[in-house]
Order: structure tokens, then C-alpha cells, then sequence
């Protein structure tokens, strides 16, 4: 394996406002409690009242199932890794070795905490780092494997570069990430930016593009876009239900903004402008 590693580059102004903002006490409490806890992405739910965290497990569940050729000795990286739920979950299952590559610190003291009590120190790595410097050497990894995170990139095509560049010949590129839907149009999900601090999000046709540039087959993409609205909702819900719990944990402020903001994303849902679903491409030797 060769140990080339491109020249670490500043980061963009979204991953830094991505790592402020992960890193706060505010943010932190809510993940932890209101979002999903270990998961803190968008679930794949059996029905609108199904806990979220059980629906959340489910899309990691469904991933994993969607791994080709894993065994003990594979190599999985985990951008934007978060809380390390899913890289346990991969861990125990298949037994295989996942570098949990994350920007909040404060996320990976807790992911660092729970690998040690599940016993799997030796199979997860937590790095603090983030995907568009990515600190691993060249064709280390066998799979990198994502969560709602690449939104908060300012670089995505950087963020793909370094996929890129990180995977095996004929490796595995598998990823969720809320984007916009492909005839989205201009203008319309300006508040759903402007709460997120960021310009643009991606689609998939996006991802179609910029993979096939960088050499990556399509295997297989799965619209989930409802499960999208669904998630959001629910967030939304389990806040209304647990307002005074949530204020006195990340203050009325926050707790107000984020059920503003969570109600953008359902109403962007309902009107067609958004989009999510299970991406899976492998990279071609």
C-alpha cells in the first residue's frame, strides 16, 4: 500500500461552521436524547410512530446488508461517523475493522467511551479529522461508508476526491445524504439553507456525475425520500412532546430554531424539492 497522502488543504467555511456547531453543548444534548442517540441520522421507519432510534438502527441494518465481500479482515471507513453507532453495529456484526473519521470531538469522546464498554476498541478507530482532508493513506480502505454528512461539505467534489483516493481497486462507495431533488427548483430551499449555513446540497444526479468523473459504477440508488419526511416529522414531534425536558437541556433558543427548522425540511419534502435515499457505487479498477 503505498503511503501517499495528499497535502492537508484549509477547510471550507461549512465544515468549520459543521464542527462549531456539532461540538456545542446544545447540539450535543439533542442528538443524544431527542435524535437517535448512538444514530444520528435519518431512520428507514416500519411506521410513523416507530421510536427513532429503532428506526434509525434499521437504516443501518439495511446498509450493511448491502456490503459485498466483507469478512474480518475488510477495512471500513466511516465518514462523518458521529456518535460511532453505526461502526459498532458494523463491528460486531462482521467482525471488521472501521476507522470512525469525525469533526466533533465532542462526539468522539462519547463514541470513544462506548467502544471501550462494547469491548471493541481493537475493531473501531475514532479519528478527528474531517472528509475533505481526509488523514489516511491511499487505497487503505476496502469500504468508505457515509451518513447524512456530505451536505455539511462546502467541497463535495473534494469530499469525492478523497473517497476516491482512499479506496482499494474495485472498492465499495455506500452513502445516505439529504439533498435537493433533481428538478429542484432554483431559490426554494433558501430557508432550509440559510438554517444549515450552507449554499447548495447535492442530488442524484450529482452524485451520479461526479462519481462516474471519478471512475465509480452506479450498483444500486434507493429513493427514500419519504422516509426523509418521516424522520424530520418525528424529530419535530418528539420535541413539541418533550419541550420543557428539551429547553432545559439546549435552551428555548435552540430548541425553538430547531423545530423551525425541522418543519422546512418536512414542508420541502411534502412540495417534491428534496430528496434522500441509499447510494451504493463501487469504484472500478
Amino acid at each position: 500500500m503505498s503511503p501517499k497522502k495528499i497535502t492537508t488543504m484549509i477547510k471550507s467555511a461549512a465544515v468549520e461552521t459543521a464542527e462549531a456547531y456539532y461540538d456545542s453543548s446544545q447540539a450535543d444534548a439533542f442528538y443524544q436524547t431527542i435524535w437517535g442517540g448512538q444514530d444520528i441520522h435519518i431512520g428507514i421507519y416500519s411506521g410513523a410512530d416507530e421510536p427513532i432510534a429503532d428506526a434509525s438502527r434499521r437504516t443501518v441494518a439495511t446498509m450493511a446488508d448491502q456490503l459485498v465481500g466483507i469478512s474480518a479482515t475488510t477495512r471500513i471507513l466511516d465518514l462523518g461517523a458521529g456518535y460511532g453507532g453505526s461502526a459498532r453495529y458494523l463491528a460486531e456484526r462482521f467482525g471488521c475493522h472501521v476507522t470512525c473519521l469525525n469533526l466533533s470531538e465532542t462526539q468522539n469522546a462519547l463514541n470513544r467511551t462506548l467502544t471501550e464498554d462494547a469491548g471493541l476498541s481493537e475493531r473501531v478507530r475514532v479519528v478527528h479529522g474531517d472528509f475533505e482532508n481526509v488523514p489516511e493513506p491511499d487505497a487503505s480502505f476496502d469500504i468508505v461508508w457515509s451518513q447524512d454528512a456530505i451536505l455539511h461539505s462546502g467541497e463535495r467534489t473534494r469530499v469525492l476526491d478523497e473517497v476516491r483516493r482512499v479506496l482499494t481497486d474495485d472498492g465499495q462507495f455506500i452513502f445516505t445524504d439529504p439533498m435537493q431533488s433533481d428538478d429542484c427548483p432554483d431559490g426554494v430551499l433558501q430557508p432550509i439553507l440559510d438554517r444549515i449555513q450552507l449554499s447548495t446540497l447535492a442530488s442524484f444526479a450529482f452524485y451520479r456525475a461526479e462519481l462516474a468523473k471519478r471512475g465509480f459504477g452506479e450498483a444500486t440508488i434507493e429513493p427514500l425520500t419519504d422516509q426523509l419526511r418521516t424522520h424530520y416529522a418525528r424529530i419535530g414531534q418528539e420535541l413539541q412532546n418533550n419541550y420543557d425536558e428539551a429547553v432545559g437541556r439546549s435552551g428555548e433558543d435552540y430548541v425553538d430554531n430547531m423545530i423551525a427548522g425541522l418543519q422546512h425540511w418536512v414542508d420541502g419534502a411534502d412540495r417534491g424539492y428534496l430528496a434522500w435515499g441509499i447510494l451504493d457505487f463501487r469504484r472500478a479498477s
